[in-house]
């Protein structure tokens, strides 16, 4: 990550970093990435950025490849995007695909916990609608010397901005095995993290782990064959989502953006947010429940103004992918869809 937000306008990408012509990005890009729930999520945003008179500013805060972006630009002519990432890989694929909607589009480098000092930025006061993806980007999954992937041996990085910050290697190979467990348990949900994290320290007091492969050898290896052998995903799946977690600080990074957000939503304005795993899905969920009550004590008979929710629920429960979208991108199965809607300002 920067040291300070890095606004990449559309067209201005340099020639020199670039290994391929803009149109060879923007087919990368394009080919490579499928929005997940696309059509379900212009139809929940639509009531935000639908209308004459004047210009809608919609928020991608994980804006990957541009996909969604490039959705809500061809089915809303009359909306301006600010898009945010973390990746300059991603934002530099972005800005090919996106180039033909000129200066209606605005890439941020930036974590989207920073949404509030990005808005700032750029004059902005109010926003009518953000999307947060949460899950990987085709881009990080398949690029696999990122080190996301277990399935394939690759260095172990997993960070989403590869310019700073610890990778994945240096989790595994400095945590004593209480921490290293911890993470674990806490961002894997594995049952099994005391046992994976003893046999990782004692691995590594062998030799350093530097490859995915070894240390994917290693954590099957902890899991009791019986569990294996009954188990449907992969042995690695837990532990490699937990040291993402880790090293990107993301429950930190959506404890601070999801706030950001619904202060940044004019009245009328919709968020919506994907996310793939149960951590994530309950922060959504939590704040958008609190968001969407009233304040008062429940034995008052009115509420005041000042104590009405500011919110209102779009999604009751969460969306979730169609079977033929899922046939179509299997990635996109384990997906759970929230909107909610400001219906007042704060009195």
């Amino acid at each position: 990550m920067a040291s300070e937000d890095e606004v990449v306008p559309q067209g201005t990408t340099d020639p020199a970093q670039l290994t391929d012509p803009s149109q060879d990005l923007a087919a990368r890009a394009s080919a490579a990435h499928v929005p997940v729930m696309r059509d379900r999520i212009l139809a929940m945003l639509a009531p935000a950025l639908e209308g004459a008179g004047r210009t809608r500013i919609h928020v991608d805060g994980t804006t990957g490849m541009g996909g969604h972006i490039e959705a809500v630009l061809d089915r809303f002519p009359g909306v301006q995007v600010i898009g945010i990432d973390r990746d300059p890989q991603a934002l530099e694929l972005a800005a090919a695909r996106l180039a033909r909607f000129g200066d209606r589009v605005t890439l941020v480098r930036a974590v989207y916990s920073e949404l509030s000092q990005v808005l700032a930025g750029l004059g902005v006061a109010r926003v009518d609608s953000m999307l947060l993806d949460l899950g990987l980007s085709s881009l990080q999954i398949d690029h696999t010397e990122r080190g996301f992937a277990y399935s394939v041996d690759a260095p172990l990085d997993m960070r989403m901005g590869q310019d700073a910050g610890m990778t994945a290697a240096d989790v595994v190979n400095t945590y004593p095995v209480k921490d290293l467990a911890r993470v674990l348990r806490t961002y894997g949900e594995e049952k099994f993290a005391d046992r994976i994290a003893q046999r990782i320290v004692a691995a590594r007091e062998q030799q350093p782990f530097e490859r995915s492969g070894r240390l994917v050898e290693v954590i099957t290896a902890a899991i009791p064959a019986a569990v294996r052998a009954k188990s449907t995903g992969h042995p690695a799946k837990k532990s490699f989502q937990a040291l993402r977690i880790e090293v990107n600080g993301e429950l930190a990074a959506l404890d601070g953006v999801l706030p950001a957000a619904l202060d940044a939503l004019a009245v009328g304005g919709r968020l919506a947010v994907l996310a793939y795993h149960s951590l994530e899905d309950r922060r959504v969920k939590d704040l958008f429940r609190e968001a969407s009550s009233d304040q008062a004590p429940p034995h008052l008979p009115v509420v005041p103004d000042h104590l009405l929710a500011r919110f209102e629920l779009v999604t009751r429960g969460a969306d979730k992918p169609t079977e033929a979208e899922i046939a179509d991108n299997p990635r996109a199965a384990s997906a759970r869809l929230r909107v909610i809607e400001r219906i007042r300002e704060q009195a």
